[in-house]
């Protein structure tokens, strides 16, 4: 349950998010109330030229309790409006992107008058509670709602700004819930070209089950794909390719020479492969392990074909750093793709080396504003880390450390890089410290079970400690009345799992009972129910088992 460290979307329990992207033209103010009801072509993105003045911002409404989001949608229904809830946090980098390139343009700020914005903090009190209701879990998550507190769509949290743009556009046009679209789309029913792309740009990642079961993902978007042909080819092709970046748990579309032609014709066209940056730079090696399985001739073919593309990205002025940045991590997980998916030190072409290194230097040189350098920074040290750049990626998150607002979530990222390289003692004290500086309920017990994790794996025979951080958890978790809903209740599932098996052989039975009479303390507190249930879960001896 490590704070994030991977390249998918995000701010999971697990992994380090990557942005996703695409585009929409800058929408001049005037054109504000046209682009409700249609949507045109989509060229450049010129961040700088739509930047608000410094008075200028979206009224938020915070929330923390259910009688705030009441509130909200009493206005709602008042003014005829839909509400935009945002859920994230502080130190979460794709939420911090959200800040630095949507947030603050001015289009999005007057955009902001047709609806109520409410945002959820995640360490906010109550927040988790929050969560729980509105089945929301990776930051950042945006849902529009229409003013009854219907879900109308989840908006792809991870995007870039034009991209949330565009599709709250389309939620915003009076259409239907996504979850109805839905529906209609499997029962073979006639769907109007606003409502497939609806459904394409959808926020599938975030989803948490509300339309889909994760696994049944895969299998949905291939028959999307298959159901919207003749409607709009960019759309479809969206969701051609959204199946085929699917593939990541290996349930993927098998490709037949038709998608593997749609795609190659995606690749030599710059006008299409643009309106599809954001799927092809999240999900290049996945789309290559779909179409050629196997390492191979053609599996080279593929990665020679995206190359270019990627590069034209990569030094696309008009695309945000977070997006460059983006296309050149695909480069290199294309390049890593047929050498071992844990290998620290893979073999690279020199020049691509290079490239990744002047790229981390001149985004570390070039940003100044807090909110784009947790977003960028954060994907920029990762990046050196899989090209096997491990000097460079501890150097470039010691200098940052500093310039941050959360430097909690680098030093966890330092404590990852040590990890994998089998320095122990360096990697617990970049664990302790980052326990140690975490703010907010929420993000300390999930920083705390991620060094109770580091330490039950690279220092099991220290009890003591092992002791004294869950005891701390469990002291924590007391204090805090939404620790036993969402992610908090997940990290404290996560610590109570971890205890069990450090304890499988029966030898840390003291140690456990003791921290089984703090938590049951601490659950007689717990109002009764399934938070409660959550509590005594935790620690409950096995059947059969040692304790």
């Amino acid at each position: 349950m490590a704070p994030p460290t991977a390249n998918r979307p995000l701010c999971l329990l697990r992994g380090t998010p990557t942005m996703t992207r695409s585009l929409l033209k800058p929408l001049r103010p005037s054109l504000l109330a046209a682009a409700l009801l249609t949507l045109g072509a989509a060229p450049v993105y010129a961040p700088a030229a739509l930047a608000a003045s410094s008075a200028a911002a979206v009224a938020w409404q915070s929330a923390s309790a259910d009688a705030d989001i009441e509130r909200a949608f009493a206005q709602a229904r008042g003014d005829k409006k839909p509400v935009l809830l945002y859920w994230g946090a502080k130190w979460c980098p794709p939420c911090n992107q959200l800040k630095a390139t949507l947030f603050n343009r001015q289009d999005f700020i007057e955009l902001s008058q047709a609806f109520v914005p409410v945002h959820i903090d995640g360490d906010n009190p109550g927040a988790q509670k929050l969560g729980a209701r509105f089945k929301v879990r990776g930051y950042p998550t945006m849902i529009l709602f229409s003013p009854e507190g219907t879900e109308i769509t989840r908006l792809p949290g991870e995007a870039d700004a034009p991209q949330v743009l565009k599709v709250l556009q389309l939620g915003l046009s009076g259409g239907r819930p996504v979850k109805t679209v839905l529906a209609d789309a499997r029962a073979g029913k006639k769907l109007s070209a606003n409502e497939w792309r609806l459904l394409s740009f959808y926020g599938w990642e975030i989803d948490e089950q509300q339309l889909v079961p994760a696994e049944q993902r895969p299998a949905l978007l291939l028959q999307l794909a298959a159901a919207s042909k003749g409607v709009d080819e960019e759309t479809t092709t969206r969701l051609w390719l959204k199946a085929l970046a699917s593939n990541e748990s290996g349930k993927g579309p098998k490709a037949d020479a038709a998608l593997k032609a749609r795609v190659q014709q995606v690749l030599a066209s710059p006008e299409q492969a643009r309106a599809q940056v954001d799927v092809l730079t999240n999900g290049a090696d996945d789309i290559v392990r779909s179409l050629a399985p196997e390492p191979g001739a053609e599996r080279q073919a593929l990665i020679q074909q995206f190359d270019p593309l990627l590069k034209r990205f990569e030094a696309d002025a008009s695309l945000s750093r977070a997006d460059r940045l983006q296309a050149l991590r695909a480069r290199v997980e294309l390049a890593r793709l047929d050498q071992p998916k844990a290998e620290l030190h893979p073999k690279l072409p020199a020049a691509l080396l290079a490239e990744v290194k002047a790229h981390a230097a001149k985004v570390d040189r070039e940003i100044s504003d807090g909110y784009e350098r947790q977003a960028v920074i954060t994907s920029a040290a990762p990046l050196l880390g899989r090209a096997g750049l491990w000097a460079e990626s501890d150097a470039l998150l010691k200098a940052s450390l500093a310039k941050s607002h959360s430097p909690y979530y680098l030093m966890s990222q330092l404590g990852g890089n040590a990890r994998k390289q089998g320095r122990k003692d360096e990697a617990l004290r970049w664990y302790e410290e980052a326990f140690n500086k975490s703010e907010g309920p929420a993000t300390r017990l999930q920083w705390g079970a991620t060094y109770l994790s580091a330490l039950i794996e690279l220092a099991p025979q220290d009890s003591a400690r092992i002791e004294k951080v869950a005891s701390q958890l469990l002291a924590e978790a007391e204090k805090d009345k939404g620790a036993f809903y969402e992610r908090s209740a997940r990290s404290l599932r996560q610590v109570g799992s971890q205890l069990q098996a450090w304890n499988g052989d029966g030898k840390q039975a003291a140690t456990l009972k003791r921290l089984q009479d703090q938590a049951a303390g601490v659950c007689a507190k717990v109002e009764a129910g399934e938070q409660r249930a959550t509590c005594e879960g935790l620690l409950k001896p096995r059947t059969g088992g040692h304790g």
